[in-house]
């Protein structure tokens, strides 16, 4: 047996021949022999634990490699172990295998989940050149062809990164020792167990379904706004407004019932009674709760409770006794209000100011109300203590103790009851037993937060200081987090210019979360925010397999805010170049492919002002039609390969046919069939009666062409015959230049590719099949099976 490495056959194109009887039965012995070998001499991995996920999936790189793993979606999030193959790798190189952020193709993936394994360890696999120092305990050596087979520990969480909220993949990359070199680069996403179909795709600038709010407006038309409240009715925007420093000409102050779109003025109501029920311009400093329809109750200082509706030239109300109103909310029927003034809680008539019932709390100011519950919650303005009241009994039913530090809001929460207290640059949560659940620790003063019960949501401004010289920079922000969770569910909006120095942000949310709106009382503004989520790919495409001139289909769907407009792209390199598809900005991608768009590419890419996300790439495979491995493609792929089996199955197999087509294998046909004068069964002494009949009579129509146009000595026959003159002289026009003679020995190395001469770099002389190491372990060990063809029919008998 030589022990050359032979020339595989052309990539995708190996097929196995053998004649029935009992020289196929022996070969298929040898054959699994041979498997064994091959294996030996590929970087091979045993069997894996079958993944939860029969999910396969393939990446292609820029020069050819082709990366497969196991599973690609319905992942364990809390790990599993794949298995990852590759071929076509540059054999020169190391590469990492491991598991990272996808940040799409041309971008290095990073970070790591486990980084570049150097240890042996299972956070990443190291592929290293045969021979490399550090193969062994450490690295795995590359297979012949450039494979590899190992298996892959992959998590959903691990050292900060979570890859059921951002795109990951299993990549290949070049070692340390390569750094910058990205031509090993091959990625294969892949998704977890509860993620969306589609994955949610490859966000580009952020990842898929980030949400944000965008300044959409900035209305000025309400002089120094101090509270906000949309009303669920009308959708009105009402501010409870003072006057700007720097307009004291003119009178602002008052409530104000605003255009929610524009910010236009659709009224502004300036005067309230005071103390002896003379209408005077108020500052409205506080809105209490909406009246049916339209309209407001609010708090005017120091003891005002009005009420007014679009329309009204003056607000009604009434002026209370006793102390400064330091809180109020809404009261526990539709004609009253809870008042906090200082330590004392009364439920009041907003028509009378006449007072129900009141209690005693100790300390206490700011005051939110729990209506769902019967509940309220009082808070001190310096810390003190948090209490939580029965607005039923009247009575405290939970306390806790603040910190010593401002308090700047404590509002409750209308999904789950829990109090959220804003105290100095901290935002500390309570369940209704008022135990500290959590705490939401900020840069800038916690200074306003409003609730939307539909989603869940926590709107919170971080409010500037203003204290430059402190460390402020006026610049304040907007957080977004989810009430159960309390983790952010949005990007933080950056609000220039919002700081405390003249009073206190105020913030409302519109039902499902859609617009928000932001007070700056420094600035005299009112900022209307949108939200909007970067497109999340809900349907992706897969990978298709057709006949050229059926009609494909690819088709893709993304949900986003606002609704994401699409165009698709394709790679004729892999994945390495992208250009658009003329004409393709539908969900689905509609054409009849041709031979020549085998391979390419597809991808769909969603757009809107939030983000753009792309589809995961899938591969187009447009199959050949039945019957063109033959005939006249023989002549191409004799030439290509070297001379394998003519006619019907020319240039196939890379000389696998051997005695059955014409002595293309020797010794195994020739001692079988041709034993009568054949001599033994070594390959290259079987030229006996049937190596007469083979070579001579089948080998002028068919060997020809099988071998490279080396079948014209003393058993080869007449060269050409029907099929040889077709297959074989243009197979051996192309590569041959062998010299026929006996069945075996001397067509041998013509196999091997293009020549004639004795069997170096071939397995011939054994009766194996020549294929390629990689080719060998990718079909055996990989599939589990051996196609064998018998061979045609109809031979000549001797």
């Amino acid at each position: 047996m030589a022990d050359a490495t032979p020339a595989g056959p052309a990539p995708g194109r190996t097929r196995t021949t053998l004649r029935p009887g009992a020289a196929a039965r022996r070969g298929a012995g040898v054959l699994l022999v041979a498997a064994a070998a091959l294996v030996a001499g590929s970087a091979v991995l045993g069997p894996l634990p079958a993944s939860a996920a029969d999910t396969p999936g393939t990446g292609l790189g820029g020069e050819g490699q082709r990366l497969t793993v196991s599973a690609s979606a319905g992942l364990d999030p809390d790990g599993e172990t794949i298995r990852v193959s590759g071929e076509g790798y540059d054999e020169t190189k190391g590469v990492y295998v491991a598991f990272c952020k996808d940040n799409g193709p041309g971008r290095v993936p990073t970070p790591c989940l486990g980084g570049a394994d150097m240890t042996g360890g299972g956070g990443s696999k190291w592929i290293v050149p045969r021979g490399d120092s550090y193969e062994g305990e450490l690295a795995t050596a590359y297979g012949t062809g450039g494979t590899f087979d190992v298996g892959l520990r992959v998590a959903a969480r691990s050292e900060g990164l979570d890859c059921t909220r951002t795109a990951c993949a299993v990549v290949t990359r070049v070692d340390h020792r390569g750094a910058g070199d990205r031509s090993q680069d091959v990625r294969v996403p892949v998704a977890f167990r509860g993620q969306d179909p589609g994955g949610g795709g490859e966000g580009v600038d952020v990842p898929p379904g980030t949400v944000d709010h965008h300044p959409a407006a900035v209305f000025t038309t309400a002089g120094k706004p101090l509270d906000l409240l949309v009303h669920p009715d009308s959708g009105t925007l009402y501010a409870g407004s003072d006057n700007l420093p720097d307009t004291a000409d003119v009178n602002e102050q008052g409530l104000y019932a605003l255009d929610p779109a524009s910010g236009a003025v659709l009224a502004h109501i300036a005067q309230a009674p005071g103390s002896t029920g003379a209408l005077a311009g108020r500052r409205v400093s506080e809105l209490v709760r909406p009246l049916p329809g339209d309209g407001v109750v609010f708090h005017y200082p120091l003891r005002g409770i009005g009420q007014a509706r679009p329309g009204d030239t003056a607000a009604s109300g009434v002026w209370l006794a006793g102390a400064t109103v330091t809180g109020t909310g809404p009261g526990t029927e539709a004609g009253t209000v809870l008042v906090a003034q200082g330590g004392a809680l009364s439920e009041v008539e907003t028509a009378t100011g006449a007072v129900r019932r009141t209690v005693t709390l100790d300390g206490g100011s700011l005051l939110a109300v729990d209506p769902a519950r019967s509940a309220a919650w009082s808070a001190g303005q310096a810390g003190g203590r948090l209490q939580r009241v029965d607005t039923g009994s009247f009575t405290v039913t939970a306390t806790a103790g603040l910190p010593d530090d401002f308090t700047g809001f404590v509002e409750t929460d209308p999904a789950t009851g829990n109090a959220w207290v804003g105290s100095g640059n901290s935002v500390l949560v309570y369940g209704r037993d008022a135990r500290l659940l959590t705490t939401i620790e900020g840069s800038d003063e916690a200074a306003a937060a409003a609730f939307d019960a539909e989603s869940g949501q926590a709107y919170v401004v971080w409010q500037d200081s203003g204290d430059t010289g402190a460390g402020g920079d006026n610049d304040g922000s907007l957080a977004v987090y989810d009430t159960a969770s309390h983790e952010e569910t949005a990007l933080p909006t950056a609000l220039p210019g919002n700081h405390s120095q003249v009073g206190g942000a105020a913030v409302a949310v519109t039902p499902g979360g859609g617009t928000v709106y932001v007070t700056s009382p420094a600035e005299g503004t009112v900022t209307r925010l949108e939200r909007r989520v970067s497109p999340r790919v809900v349907r992706a495409p897969a990978d298709t397999t057709v006949k050229p001139g059926d009609e494909v289909t690819l088709d893709a769907a993304a949900e986003g805010t606002p609704e994401p407009s699409v165009a698709w792209q394709s790679s004729t390199d892999g994945g390495g170049t992208w250009a658009p598809v003329e004409g393709a900005t539908g969900p689905a991608l509609t054409f009849t492919p041709e031979a020549a768009q085998d391979g390419n590419r597809y991808r769909a890419v969603f757009t809107n002002p939030a983000g753009t996300t792309r589809t995961a790439p899938v591969t187009l495979t447009v199959t050949a039609p039945p019957g063109t491995d033959g005939g006249a493609d023989g002549g191409a792929d004799g030439g290509a390969d070297g001379g394998t089996v003519a006619g019907a199955d020319g240039g196939a197999s890379g000389g696998t046919d051997a005695g059955a087509d014409g002595g293309t294998s020797a010794g195994t046909d020739g001692g079988a069939d041709g034993g009568a004068s054949g001599g033994t069964d070594a390959g290259g002494t079987a030229a006996g009666a049937d190596g007469g009949t083979n070579s001579g009579a089948d080998g002028g129509t068919t060997a020809a062409g099988a071998s490279g146009g080396s079948a014209d000595g003393a058993a080869g026959g007449t060269p050409g015959g029907t099929e040889g003159g077709t297959d074989g002289g243009t197979d051996g026009g192309a590569t041959g230049s062998g010299t026929g003679g006996v069945v075996g020995g001397s067509t041998a190395g013509s196999v091997g590719g293009g020549g004639g001469g004795a069997a170096t770099g071939s397995l011939a002389a054994t009766g194996t099949t020549v294929l390629s190491v990689a080719a060998g372990a990718a079909l055996l060990a990989g599939t589990g099976w051996l196609a064998v063809r018998h061979a045609r029919r109809g031979r000549r008998a001797v």
